[in-house]
């Protein structure tokens, strides 16, 4: 299934995308997503007879506003950085670092403020920051949580994937010699266009993924390429630390991205920024004004 949060006739609701035309309300499963992942496969059950059970008079996907499939999540997104070996060697070249592969999974988090729609306009104020750059990325939505959670047991706990750009305001990233200010403007988290279940999605470590501004390809990847993988991720993370269900994990960017090109070419305002992954989809977003 997809499963959407999407604003429709002044009512913001929960969905699931049938044949990519329509959108079934799931509001009789649950009243929001974070809801709807607690209820477990029960409820994706539930939600999936819905679908089935469908008549005709759902409204067409076009006519909806898609929102983040999890608007607020309940803590930070968190997220790795240099995560694809390609990625790790442009970084450290444009930061004028030594050169070697994590040895460890780099972890950093977005705040929850961050959080933006798959089709939104992401927030520009050159007051603060002219350095936006663009990370297209696989995310993770956890579904059952869990703490200490073996390799071999960790696709088990992943209810969903959905495509995430981790917007980095780069001279605030090397500014504050960290990673959180840098990533946590507001808007700077555009996800969606929805999350594909993970029953949907059987092998998440084989799946395309790029990003275009201005339709001009920047990145071009592939999750296979990962460092560590998507159960690597899990188990890393919930080790002496419980994830919960509905936290959100993005497991970093492919090479190319604007700080590490030369010159550097960060976005301005009036680009589109496309993110796009095999099997889930594309979100879309406008450099905007304040």
């Amino acid at each position: 299934m997809k499963l959407v949060t999407y604003r429709y006739a002044g009512k913001t609701t929960i969905g699931a995308v049938r044949a990519d035309q329509t959108i079934v309300d799931l509001t009789a499963v649950a009243p929001d997503m974070l809801s709807l992942i607690d209820l477990g496969t029960a409820g994706l059950a539930r939600a999936q007879a819905l679908v089935d059970a469908a008549a005709a008079g759902a409204p067409p996907l076009g006519d909806v506003t898609l929102l983040a499939p999890i608007p607020t999540p309940r803590r930070n997104v968190m997220c790795l950085g240099r995560n694809y070996a390609e990625h790790a060697e442009e970084s450290s070249r444009a930061w004028g670092q030594a050169h070697a592969l994590p040895e460890l999974p780099v972890i950093f988090t977005k705040a929850t403020t961050a959080v933006n729609g798959p089709y939104d306009d992401i927030p520009y104020d050159a007051a603060v920051s002219t350095s936006l750059d663009y990370e297209a990325e696989l995310a993770i939505v956890i579904g059952r949580g869990g703490k200490n959670i073996p390799r071999e047991e960790a696709l088990n706990h992943v209810f969903g994937y959905t495509v995430l750009n981790d917007v980095t305001a780069r001279d605030l990233q090397r500014g504050h010699q960290q990673f959180f200010k840098g990533k946590s403007l507001d808007g700077c988290c555009p996800m969606g266009p929805w999350i594909v279940t993970a029953a949907a999605l059987p092998d998440p470590h084989n799946l395309r993924l790029c990003c275009r501004v201005n339709g001009e390809t920047r990145q071009d990847g592939a999750t296979r390429q990962m460092i560590y993988n998507v159960a690597d991720v899990i188990y890393h993370l919930s080790r002496g630390m419980t994830l919960l269900p509905g936290d959100v994990i993005a497991t970093g960017t492919p090479s190319g991205v604007g700080f590490a090109r030369t010159p550097p070419q960060f976005l301005q305002p009036g680009d589109v920024v496309e993110c796009e992954i095999e099997q889930i989809g594309v979100i879309r977003n406008r450099i905007g004004g304040m």
